[in-house]
């Protein structure tokens, strides 16, 4: 069978593509979801024409999203995902046994669905961990009154666009800060500053008015083709502080194995940012 081309782009003028077969399309009340086998990065899942994730990559984006927060924090014990629902994010924060719980809020039950059918690669079973709970609904709604406080919140979500962008909102972010538990910490990704510069300088002037300490990091995606933009958003956790030790001592104590990007001196290294990033995440950019 021939390869079709399938494109993401990034802004009006640049882009990504891979060359891969359609497996799957499902149109929800919500988007349309596509399920595409590709040579280079095997199984790719796509939301309304947008690259989510991939069998061969995904850990370039799950790793750094949690660990990185989840590490800094001496005892973490309950996280929320609001969106992720491929599981990835869900699978690398139970890697930490000292999480007790992990609830995971999903507005299309349809994305579940899908992972568990198709990418078994991206989630490992973690759907049938005990640990994780698992809730069909909106999670703008959910923060209204959450059920607990948490040590970590990942906003795993679409980029803020569309409806999406009410989940990118000052009330929002107000919402997540007030559902931390002390020392907690709230982490998302805020776009490529090759190709976002404005978003990343939006959302971190939005997350600057919520949060007093923002700790801004990026790393390279292979299935987004480009730079990447990550923040730790906190009331007092200095997540960049953590020495690379320490890292790699609470990943041996809280057994966090098969890891394929993180470690105690990636963490260091995620903090150390390029002169040309450093006015979209700065107060004076």
């Amino acid at each position: 069978m021939s390869h079709e081309r399938i494109v993401e782009t990034l802004n009006d003028h640049s882009g990504v593509y891979f060359t891969g077969t359609l497996v799957d399309v499902r149109q929800t009340p919500y988007q349309r979801l596509e399920i595409w086998d590709t040579p280079e990065l095997g199984r790719i899942f796509r939301l309304d024409g947008f690259n989510m994730t991939s069998e061969r990559d995904e850990f370039f984006y799950h790793e750094n999203l949690v660990h990185p927060a989840l590490c800094a924090h001496p005892g973490p014990k309950s996280a929320l995902i609001i969106g992720g629902g491929d599981g990835g994010s869900a699978e690398e924060i139970l890697k930490h046994r000292t999480i007790e719980t992990c609830h995971l809020v999903e507005l299309d039950g349809e994305v579940i669905a899908v992972a568990k059918e198709h990418f078994a690669k991206v989630h490992r079973g973690v759907f049938d961990n005990p640990r994780l709970k698992v809730t069909v609904g909106d999670g703008l709604a959910y923060l209204k009154a959450p059920s607990r406080k948490y040590d970590l919140i990942a906003l795993d979500l679409t980029d803020p666009v569309g409806p999406a962008a009410a989940l990118y909102s000052e009330a929002f972010f107000t919402d997540c800060r007030n559902a931390l538990a002390q020392g907690g910490a709230v982490v998302l990704h805020v776009g490529s500053p090759v190709a976002h510069p404005d978003r990343i300088r939006s959302s971190m002037g939005t997350l600057r008015k919520v949060f007093p300490v923002l700790q801004p990091y990026f790393v390279y995606i292979p299935i987004y083709g480009s730079v990447w933009g990550f923040v730790c958003a906190s009331e007092s956790l200095d997540v960049a502080g953590v020495p690379p030790e320490l890292i790699e001592a609470r990943l041996a104590e809280r057994n966090v194995r098969d890891r394929q990007y993180y470690n105690g001196a990636v963490h260091r290294a995620l903090f150390a940012l390029p002169e040309y990033v450093k006015p979209l995440v700065s107060t004076a950019g």
